[in-house]
């Protein structure tokens, strides 16, 4: 049996353990962990032992585990203690709570036939809020270590009021005041510390988000942000009583164009349609505005959303209005769709509700080729303006006519259309179709 004993350290140079973490170390010949935990292990290690770095690619961290294990025949002794050693034990060491977004949780899911024993410490979070004595019972976790910004962006998105994040050389304390600033998440104040457990280097800051942004600080660091007491001063589009239905009027347009927006009544029909509660990714194809997309975005935070248009001067105007309304993460992809290389796109989930907001009079390529990508059980939606089976001024069959035919050759369940008349609009048909599971 494998067995790995992770110990949670902070970053003081002289650590404390029990008597019964001592007696493991004491024990222990191979050892584990990153390059500064191993700078403040060298005091506490026996003068015989061996240390492998974690660092990246981690397949060949593990791949040194084993090789380590496969060294050393196995010591069969059935009386031996439960915590006792044996020749098959690796003492691994990790910054606080190694279950926290640490290196236990890696290891239980690379090796899970391996034995873990844990033994914690504080973690940074925990230790930035007694530093603080700021409780952390209620503090909404996000990890940005090594991570993109989702969970972060929804977070803000749903107004937590306070937000713990795990930081890296990426994602530091200013990109993070950075992006809450530029969606206009200005009603939080930010607290910063440094070299936590470090009696020399620890420093703690309680700093606005405009101090933070134009500051480096120094690694290990993380952050949390708590919202102001006092907001109601603020007037943003994405007020905290942001209204069910962003109105029209909000949105900066394509040229002016007040149709080239779909309206806000239709765009929730048009949301209901797809079905967006029990679904993760949303492609918008022929975003114009953006409006589908940041509509979607603040009512369903969970959704990992892809926009596509092929006009390049609407990629400022979707980045405009998703600031506009504090709509973060949305990706941006100009380009015809029918050419855009989509297999990047989709490693990061492939799409399980698509909209198609325009076609050009290339619907049937666009939905063929959304097809390829989506899952089964997907649904796909367009919006149609209600018309005759053919276009009396282009002569060319309408969409609704393309719609049914490709459907009918694609073989997609269709659903029967929702008939909306709004205000003196012309008629919009809700057309929606599913691919079979």
């Amino acid at each position: 049996m494998i067995r790995f004993v992770v110990i949670g350290i902070t970053d003081s140079p002289q650590p404390f353990f029990p008597p019964e973490v001592l007696a493991i170390i004491k024990e222990g010949r191979v050892f584990s962990g990153g390059k500064r935990h191993h700078e403040i292990m060298k005091p506490f290690l026996p003068a015989d032992a061996e240390w492998i770095d974690i660092t990246a690619p981690i397949d060949d961290v593990f791949c040194k585990y084993k090789s380590q294990i496969a060294a050393r025949p196995e010591d069969v002794c059935p009386q031996r203690d439960a915590r006792s050693l044996t020749p098959q034990t690796i003492i691994v060491f990790a910054s606080g709570d190694p279950l926290f977004f640490g290196f236990a949780n890696t290891i239980c899911q690379r090796m899970p036939e391996a034995e873990v024993q844990v033994f914690p410490t504080f973690n940074s979070l925990q230790m930035l809020a007694h530093r603080l004595l700021l409780p952390y019972h209620d503090m909404r976790i996000v990890s940005l270590t090594g991570r993109p910004w989702p969970d972060f962006d929804r977070a803000l998105i749903e107004h937590a009021p306070k937000i713990g994040i795990l930081t890296d050389r990426e994602h530091t304390p200013a990109t993070i005041a950075r992006r809450m600033m530029d969606y206009g998440y200005t009603y939080y104040k930010i607290y910063i510390g440094e070299h936590l457990g470090n009696p020399t280097l620890e420093k703690v800051s309680v700093l606005t988000l405009e101090e933070a942004a134009k500051h480096d600080f120094a690694q290990p660091n993380c952050v949390i942000v708590v919202k102001s007491e006092q907001v109601s001063h603020f007037t943003h589009y994405h007020s905290l009583n942001r209204p069910f239905g962003l109105s029209d009027s909000s949105f900066a347009l394509l040229d002016g164009r007040e149709k080239m927006i779909t309206k806000m009544p239709i765009r929730l029909l048009t949301l209901q349609a797809l079905d967006l509660t029990c679904r993760q990714v949303l492609w918008d194809i022929g975003f114009c505005t953006g409006s589908v997309s940041i509509e979607a975005r603040l009512l369903f935070p969970h959704l990992h959303i892809e926009a596509f248009e092929v006009r390049p001067e609407c990629e400022a105007i979707i980045h405009e209005n998703a600031r506009r309304h504090g709509a973060p993460g949305i990706g941006v992809h100009i380009g015809d769709f029918r050419s855009v290389c989509c297999d990047a796109i989709a490693t990061n989930g492939t799409p399980d509700a698509i909209f198609i907001g325009g076609h050009g009079g290339h619907l049937k390529d666009i939905m063929a080729k959304a097809k390829s990508y989506m899952q089964p059980g997907g649904i796909m939606v367009m919006n149609s303006v209600s018309s005759p089976v053919v276009d009396r001024l282009t002569d060319r069959p309408s969409s609704r006519q393309l719609f049914d035919e490709a459907c009918h050759e694609l073989d997609l369940i269709q659903y029967p259309p929702l008939h909306i008349t709004l205000n003196d609009h012309n008629p919009i048909d809700i057309l929606k179709c599913e691919l079979p599971s």
